[in-house]
């Protein structure tokens, strides 16, 4: 067995959307993902864009993008590490990286995906309105009133 390590996570540069795009369908299997990605960033509601790169190419990913709700808060809009590379805690340890980010910066970041994956990388569990959450950052106390996503998101709780 080789072992691999990824250089350090960086944000996104003006050229890497067609590798990311690439990723998306690697580790997501369909297009839906990158469309919706393409769609908030068209709309201005891109926060951030993180990528992990590995040679000349992207074996990580992750998006934040801003809610309509709570007012202020940001959402992880996509998380995507390359099949190859999954099982290595790398998505961990992006998404420690974030947690730990928005702890420090008092920013919300929310999270409706796999909670228990959140959780293992800092981000803590609540019952939100529609259903579990993990939140990074404080917990803002609008979000017992529900998330509001963009339109470009694609999903309404």
């Amino acid at each position: 067995m080789i072992l691999r390590f990824p250089e350090f996570s960086r944000d996104l540069r003006r050229g890497d959307e067609a590798a990311v795009d690439d990723l998306l369908l690697r580790a997501v299997g369909a297009a839906d993902t990158s469309q919706m990605i393409a769609a908030l960033r068209a709309a201005g509601d891109i926060a951030g864009e993180v990528v992990l790169p590995f040679q000349v190419g992207i074996v990580g990913y992750y998006a934040l993008a801003r809610l309509r709700a709570p007012a202020g808060c940001l959402f992880v809009a996509a998380v995507a590490i390359d099949s190859e590379w999954q099982g290595a805690g790398h998505g961990r340890r992006m998404m420690g990286v974030l947690s730990e980010w928005a702890r420090l910066s008092g920013q919300s970041v929310i999270a409706n995906g796999p909670v228990a994956f959140f959780e293992r990388a800092g981000f803590a569990a609540i019952q939100g309105p529609a259903g579990p959450l993990a939140v990074a950052g404080p917990v803002p106390p609008e979000l017992a009133q529900g998330v509001i996503y963009p339109p470009a998101a694609g999903r309404q709780p």
